[in-house]
């Protein structure tokens, strides 16, 4: 080699001069009202262009990461979008899904105004109509519910919430309706129930960064929840020296870098989790001192061991007992995992110390029977060795979130739907809401107004031509509307379809466990930002975006808040007065008011940093985006009982518990009373009473039981296997990625992944064709013959397969294929692809350019639903049939039987064990449920 400088790879550059020293990685935040930078499309000329960096959050996962905008002062257009140094959370990094925005925004297709159904549903006519044409009518028929009695046929379906609850709760909570109904018995449920059993939260909150040993349950660098703000932290963890250990069937890109990679045979992890247990407890490298201090030990011994002493070192022989059969071998015998290998990684946690954070969310405890008791195994491996809240370890998810109250929270509703929460599912975690179709479909109720946002149950959901069968049904569901900013599957049977902004064209905020700190980050119209910035001045953000040239997108709190003054339009029902300005005594309230009070009331710290530097908080978080409440969260459940925590709290002498007002405020620890957890014991629950009475003995305490697919029941010799689904692509997200051109152009495709012995066995090579047999019917994709899945296991992921109905309306051209589809008798359906993805002329350019024509194939539509009858959790593995097509069968086929499916929900809906509770409850008071309406409805009347 020699020091000769290369030449520029364009001609022209030769021309230019050298660039000064020094690169900054991002504009400096004193620049962004008015940034300058060359025009990329213009090299090698120098054409400035000059921008508002306004900063928003990302709506394309739930990391909630933060976005810079950057908004030409000219046009404005958005011109790109790029991360935010100023977020805690994300840093200014950003995954794929972050830029793709500017794709969301600019989609050619995007609905840009209110749409009502002009013909039957699901037939694809519409006409346009005003916002206040939907509201008059929605209002009306919500209002008329209410004076009538009838608060249980009001319904709001959500995927993705954005304002984590609060907001919404306000919202029903004023209505006086028990009306929410999520996404997370599809998606979290099963990991939820089995955190939240242990410490009263349901979600964990790992430290990657200060770690010395990470355990993953699926793909979290790559593809799992937050993981763009995961992914960082684990690569500084392992930088560091941590040792990475990934638990996943399939060889993920995640697994393939890991220190260790663990493919047990789905729904058997927790007997792996257990076998590191026996390994802890057998060689002593487990924290007897956190244990003893922080368990709820003595509550186990004297319900379960009466005539033992209740003696700590009675607890520690009672461990060892219960966990004696989990040997590495037993293990290696359940998940096909090398006893070796388990023994070997079971020692590293053991070296570890309290350093050990760790995860699971779908994957395992979504897929099985009992996955809830999967993260429940995983804490009691965390909890054993005293990493729980402390640096490098795994904290209670609440500990690390920010979640400012609102301006006058209306008390809860005395109300409680059994469409959401059926006295079945006593435990569930949260609504049973993926069997709304079969309860409408067992007379169980109607609704008069039904809500969807951001979720789309026709395509996510199992048995999704069941949910075509109840939104087409007017009997059943009266009036349907769709809040979405694209077109969906579910959409296209709506009564109204309402366009409802990205990420960069609504407020509400967002705070996420992404790290051992809290932080609130602010998403944010940003066109309405960047004209009201020019002196313009709007009521409604849809009105800013007609200004802006983006039709009239609007965003759902102030939807909420017109919404609820057209209900309520004279205050006589008692709704409207949470929608007046806090002030402006009377008048409506305003968006920019609601934010200024949270942010002047609610969010520890940020006045006064927002005075340091001459501004308001509303206008700190304007400019910023993001604020850092507290950093190095650690121990919160070590936390002294305040003075005034302390006067008239009485401590109970048996279980140390302090009680005030009738409420536990801590617990007693070595003679210092301490806020502990939120549990019955204020302690970590290794022993759940709560299950025990609740009819669920045999899971008192983690433990581990055969699911629905274990390899037993699985034969290979009739062509059986085992579905696994719940794999995510790290570049999409659901439906909400439909119109990102970027994001489809890389990831179209979700072959059935097959290990080259099954290849064999079946006779077919990658791009064959196998046709899969569920229970209630079959789909028909193509194979890819791979050593990353491991034999007798076929995985498919769940983020392709989208569809639409007509040529040139109903669905993302550039992710949807158009299809037939066909009622070949009662209860029978067919879904077959006409052509897949094709170029399509639009405004954009590119339409023209796309050279993919394979969406993937919808899966979910042939599964039964599986409802995991304590967690509630769907449980999406599935047993198979896998077999050649037959002769007229194609590529893409899905043929399902919805009266089948109604007979698997049956069979289902026989495990489980209903309420009444003790003391004749439907629920555990103390149990966490969405939206908690008021105690007094927890009681079943006899």
């Amino acid at each position: 080699m020699n020091d000769r400088t290369a030449d520029p790879l364009h001609p022209h550059a030769r021309d230019l001069d050298p660039p000064a020293p020094g690169l900054s990685r991002f504009p400096p935040v004193e620049r962004w009202d008015d940034w300058e930078e060359y025009d990329s499309k213009a090299w090698p000329k120098r054409v400035p262009r000059r921008y508002s960096l306004i900063p928003t959050i990302c709506f394309n996962c739930e990391a909630g990461c933060g976005l810079l905008a950057y908004v030409d002062r000219q046009t404005l257009k958005i011109q790109k979008f790029e991360g935010n140094p100023e977020h805690p959370g994300s840093r200014g990094r950003n995954c794929a899904k972050g830029p793709a925005t500017l794709n969301q925004v600019q989609d050619p297709e995007r609905i840009l105004h209110p749409l009502k159904r002009a013909g039957k549903r699901g037939e694809g006519k519409w006409e346009r109509v005003s916002w206040d044409e939907v509201l008059d009518d929605i209002g009306g028929r919500i209002r008329k519910a209410l004076v009538e009695g009838r608060q249980k046929e009001i319904m709001y379906h959500l995927g993705r919430p954005g304002h984590e609850l609060v907001y919404l709760q306000r919202v029903f909570h004023a209505w006086g309706i028990d009306g929410h109904n999520s996404h997370t018995n599809v998606c979290s449920a099963g990991a939820r129930a089995g955190y939240a059993f242990w410490h009263g939260f349901d979600r964990p909150s790992p430290d990657h960064g200060r770690a010395r040993f990470i355990l993953l349950m699926s793909s979290h660098l790559e593809a799992g929840h937050y993981f763009n703000p995961h992914a960082q932290r684990i690569i500084e963890g392992k930088m560091a020296g941590a040792k990475v250990c990934v638990v996943d069937t399939r060889l993920s890109n995640t697994a393939s870098m890991a220190d260790y990679w663990l493919s047990p045979w789905p729904g058997t992890e927790a007997a792996m989790l257990l076998a590191f247990v026996h390994v802890l407890l057998r060689d002593g490298t487990w924290d007897r001192e956190f244990v003893r201090r922080w368990v709820n030990w003595e509550e186990y011994l004297l319900h379960e061991r009466p005539d033992a002493p209740v003696a700590f070192e009675e607890f520690e022989r009672a461990l060892g007992e219960i966990y004696a059969a989990y040997t590495p071998e037993f293990a290696e015998a359940e998940t096909g995992i090398p006893a070796a290998r388990i023994e070997e990684v079971a020692r590293e946690i053991g070296r570890s110390g309290g350093a050990l954070s760790s995860h699971v969310w779908r994957n395992a405890a979504a897929g099985n029977l009992h996955g809830w008791e999967v993260a429940r195994a995983l804490e009691l491996v965390v909890v054993l060795m005293g990493a729980v809240a402390v640096p490098g370890g795994t904290a209670p998810s609440a500990w690390n979130k920010a979640v400012p109250a609102p301006p006058m929270m209306p008390p809860p509703a005395k109300v409680w739907s059994e469409l959401l929460m059926p006295r079945e599912y006593p435990l569930a975690f949260f609504e049973m809401s993926f069997l709304l179709p079969h309860f409408l479909r067992e007379g169980r109720g109607k609704l008069a107004m039904y809500f969807t946002r951001v979720y789309n149950p026709v395509w996510t959901n199992p048995d999704g031509m069941s949910w075509i069968e109840m939104l087409t049904d007017e009997a059943r569901v009266e009036r349907h509307a769709c809040l979405t900013p694209i077109w969906s599957e579910t959409a296209w049977f709506a009564d109204y379809v309402l366009p409802m902004g990205h990420a960069s064209e609504r407020h509400d905020l967002m705070s996420q466990e992404t790290h051992a700190a809290r932080w609130i980050g602010f998403r944010q119209p940003v066109l309405r930002v960047a004209l009201e910035r020019q002196g313009r001045r709007f009521d409604l953000t849809w009105q800013a975006h007609e200004a802006a040239g983006l039709g009239q997108v609007w965003e759902e709190d102030e939807f909420w808040i017109e919404l609820s003054w057209r209900i309520d339009p004279d205050g006589t029902l008692g709704i409207r007065k949470y929608f007046e300005s806090p002030y402006r005594a009377g008048e409506k309230l305003r968006i920019e008011e609601l934010y200024r009070w949270i942010f002047e009331n609610s969010v520890p710290g940020l006045p006064e940093a927002a005075a340091r530097q001459g501004l308001t908080p509303l206008e700190y978080m304007r400019k910023y985006g993001a604020f850092l409440v507290e950093d190095h969260v650690y121990r919160t459940h070590e936390t002294p009982l305040s003075p005034a925590e302390r006067l008239g709290a009485a401590v109970d002498p048996v279980t140390r518990v302090a009680v005030k007002g009738g409420s536990a405020v801590g617990v007693e620890v070595d003679g210092q009373l301490r806020a502990g957890f939120p549990t019955p014991s204020r302690k970590l629950e290794f022993y759940s009473k709560t299950l025990k009475d609740w009819k669920w003995p045999e899971h008192a305490v983690p433990t581990y039981a055969k699911g629905h697919v274990h390899w037993s029941q699985i034969d290979p010799a009739r062509g059986e296997m085992l579905l696994l689904p719940t794999f995510r692509l790290p570049t999409l997200i659901h439906s909400r990625s439909g119109n990102a051109k970027w994001l489809y152009e890389i990831s179209h495709t979700n072959p059935l992944w097959l290990s080259p012995g099954d290849a064999s066995r079946l006779g077919v090579r990658t791009g064959d064709l196998l046709k899969v047999e569920t229970e209630i019917g079959h789909f028909v994709d193509k194979v890819w013959v791979t050593e990353s899945i491991r034999p007798g296991v076929v995985a498919c992921s769940h983020h392709l397969g989208r569809w639409r109905l007509q040529e040139d309306a109903g669905g993302e051209r550039w992710s949807t294929a158009l299809v037939d589809m066909q009622r070949l008798g009662e209860g029978r359906w067919r879904l077959r692809h006409i052509h897949g993805v094709r170029p399509f002329a639009s405004d954009d350019p590119d339409s023209s350019r796309v050279w993919w024509e394979d969406p993937g194939v919808h899966q979910n539509l042939t599964f039964p639903v599986h409802p995991d009858p304590v967690s509630g959790q769907h449980c999406w593995h599935q047993k198979v049939r896998v077999v050649r097509p037959g002769a007229d069968d194609r590529y893409g086929d899905v043929v399902v039987d919805t009266n089948r499916a109604h007979q698997v929900y049956r069979e289902w809906l026989a495990m489980a064990r209903p309420a009444p509770g003790p003391g004749g409850l439907r629920r555990p008071l103390w149990l966490p449920r969405a939206f908690k309406p008021d105690a007094s409805t927890y009681r079943l009347e006899p």
